[in-house]
């Protein structure tokens, strides 16, 4: 592992700690030449899952992507960004354990549905919004009154 200050190769480690309920490992390093302390992450690399799009189209399954929807859904509510994160990471966790090599992108959207519809009910709303495509206002109310009859 190269310093990032001084590219120097040589390091040791002074603190290694589980991150992500154990799915990633936090290292803090400490450069041998320069003295620069850095942190590196260790992750288990696992096969590529694709994502079949609505279209056809296959994509590698993306955090990235997840995270941005979760937080627009979940934007102005109160839910913290670990939450958030905490969501992406178990769906991720839940998708990885049932689907080999593809996903239908339906299979993700009924996952984050179902988180959203558990923690938040106006996040849910606006993700199933976008998700499910709502024409109209009717749609929207239908599913606000669904909401409001389960309870």
């Amino acid at each position: 592992m190269k310093c990032p200050q001084c590219e120097h190769r040589e390091n040791k480690v002074i603190d290694s700690r589980e991150v992500r309920e154990g799915a990633s490992i936090r290292r803090r390093r400490l450069c041998l030449n320069c003295g620069h302390r850095f942190t590196t992450y260790e992750e288990v690399m696992r096969a590529a899952l694709h994502v079949i799009k609505r279209d056809g189209r296959r994509e590698n399954i993306s955090r990235e992507k997840l995270m941005q929807s979760l937080v627009i859904a979940c934007q102005k509510r109160p839910i913290s960004t670990q939450q958030i994160e905490q969501m992406a990471t178990n769906i991720i966790t839940d998708v990885e354990a049932k689907y080999e090599r593809e996903i239908p992108t339906t299979a993700i959207g009924s996952n984050v549905m179902e988180a959203l519809e558990k923690l938040d009910e106006v996040a849910y709303v606006r993700f199933a919004s976008v998700y499910r495509r709502f024409k109209d206002v009717n749609q929207f109310m239908n599913e606000a009154e669904r909401l409001i009859g389960r309870e």
